[in-house]
């Protein structure tokens, strides 16, 4: 029997979480490297230009690749002649193991994991309980698939049960016109057909720890009835026109992963869950030999790309110099290179801010005239100003949104994804307008951060709101003081572009 030893398992899963929020799979890379040859949008190849430059800059720097550094999701398979020498439950060992990365000094990761989650909601600090799965196998060794999945892409999983003659490629092409950018695609579709409800999440979520391999399917073409949905919901969803980050464009997802199970003669439920373009999973053996080694990837796996960066390409702004005329005349699509001032807020800080109004009370901060970004950073090590900090959803904010500008004079708002037409209405109202960073690129958008500090709420850790001085941060106008948004005209122009699916 084999024989692995407690620490070894410990240290595997906690040398996994950290490869992994700093190395994308090179598979991802390549499939990325594919979308931006590709594409033809030009804001949607300068977010991805964005995703891979940042990807690289974390491959080297060994920092995260995005601030949400995911909840840990450890499936092991235990062989039934392989014994872990423990006398702890599983559960303990893996969280050990995630608390350990997590609070790793020289790449400290975001704790996002928050207990009780029908009331106080308090940040459990490291990030743990992880969410494991255990399966006992075949063998006499220890598989262990560990990822890291954001939060943004998590929230857009979805789950039904069709008519046994239902189309699945219907129902998932369907589902994923309604689901906005908050999945910060181009990313990966993962498909749980069969079982049960519980089952089908299940499927779809293992789909996702697996090799990618849509290019070699569209240059070869499928060899399976499997393939030949995959490559159709593929070639479907690409034809919707969303294109990275909801800007509109040819290439919204890299690859569709599908695993399947039997399922009940009147059943046929099926589970949808995307990954986004912060994909993050590593899978490792261990035979009782010692901890599992990860080598770094090929840097030569990464293009070389740099970043347009002409005054033809993208517009100065000076934040601490706003006036309603400047930001009445930004247009959505366009790109905006800030300096100056601004100011972070998320869920929790809106909601507090909000309390503080309608009790008439004054903010802790004057956001008249300003501008707030929607971020949570990672936090700094060494002579960093500040960790990875790149965008939350904004649709989160949306219930705020209204009041904060009605009630503050905030100006500015920056974020990722879309915001819904109620809010859409409200910018409008208020002269305002909604920018967007791109999401994936958290590292990236850090280094324009030349200053930072906490000036209230610091109780929220890193939901505070902080104070930051930046210079030339990109942004790209979402939506503007008219209420036009680029998450509307964008996909609706290259959903007219792209009017048959792209060949394989």
């Amino acid at each position: 029997m084999t024989i692995i030893e407690e620490e070894h398992f410990v240290d595997s899963i906690a040398d996994a979480l950290q490869y992994i929020s700093y190395f994308h799979p090179s598979d991802f890379i390549r499939h990325m490297s594919d979308a931006y040859a590709r594409e033809e949008s030009p804001a949607a190849r300068n977010a991805i230009a964005q995703i891979l430059i940042n990807s690289r800059m974390c491959a080297l720097g060994r920092r995260p690749i995005c601030q949400d550094t995911g909840t840990a999701h450890v499936f092991v398979r235990l062989g039934v002649g392989a014994r872990l020498k423990t006398d702890q439950p599983l559960q303990d060992l893996v969280d050990r193991a995630v608390a350990r990365a997590y609070r790793n000094d020289s790449n400290p990761l975001r704790a996002s994991i928050v207990t009780d989650p029908l009331g106080g909601r308090k940040n459990s600090g490291d990030n743990t309980p992880a969410i494991v799965h255990t399966e006992i196998v075949a063998g006499d060794r220890i598989s262990v698939d560990v990822s890291a999945k954001g939060g943004g892409s998590e929230n857009k999983a979805r789950f039904a049960v069709l008519e046994p003659s239902d189309s699945v490629a219907d129902w998932v092409v369907d589902t994923v016109s309604t689901l906005g950018a908050g999945w910060c695609p181009p990313g990966v579709l993962g498909i749980g057909v069969g079982g049960s409800a519980e089952k089908a999440m299940l499927l779809a979520k293992q789909s996702l720890n697996e090799p990618m391999d849509m290019m070699a399917l569209r240059q070869n073409g499928p060899a399976s009835p499997l393939d030949e949905i995959r490559l159709e919901i593929h070639d479907r969803v690409n034809a919707l026109g969303v294109g990275a980050q909801g800007l509109g464009g040819l290439v919204s997802v890299l690859d569709v992963r599908i695993r399947t199970f039997p399922t009940h003669a009147a059943s046929l439920p099926v589970a949808l869950i995307p990954n986004c373009a912060a994909t993050r999973h590593l899978h490792f053996e261990l035979d009782g030999s010692g901890p599992a080694r990860f080598d770094p990837p090929d840097l030569g796996d990464w293009p070389d790309i740099v970043l347009e960066r002409t005054a033809d390409l993208a517009r100065p702004v000076d934040l601490d110099r706003l006036t309603d005329a400047e930001v009445a005349s930004w247009r959505p699509g366009e790109t905006l290179l800030l300096s100056g001032t601004l100011f972070t807020g998320r869920d929790a800080a809106h909601k507090r801010m909000v309390e503080t109004l309608r009790a008439g009370d004054e903010l802790p901060v004057d956001l008249k005239g300003r501008a707030l970004y929607y971020v949570g950073p990672v936090d700094a090590v060494g002579d960093e100003v500040i960790g990875p900090a790149g965008p939350t959803t904004a649709t989160r904010m949306d219930r705020f949104t209204d009041q904060v500008l009605g009630g503050t004079g905030l100006k500015v708002m920056i974020g990722k994804a879309e915001r819904g037409p109620e809010t859409v209405d409200a910018i409008a109202r208020h002269g305002a307008a909604y920018l967007i960073a791109v999401g994936g690129a958290a590292y990236l958008v850090s280094k324009a951060v030349k200053a930072a500090r906490v000036v209230a709420y610091e109780d929220l850790g890193m939901e505070a709101i902080r104070e930051l001085v930046v210079e030339d941060m990109p942004v790209t106008v979402a939506v503007d003081t008219r209420g036009e948004s680029v998450h509307q005209t964008g996909p609706a122009l290259w959903r007219r572009f792209v009017k048959d699916p792209a060949p394989a």
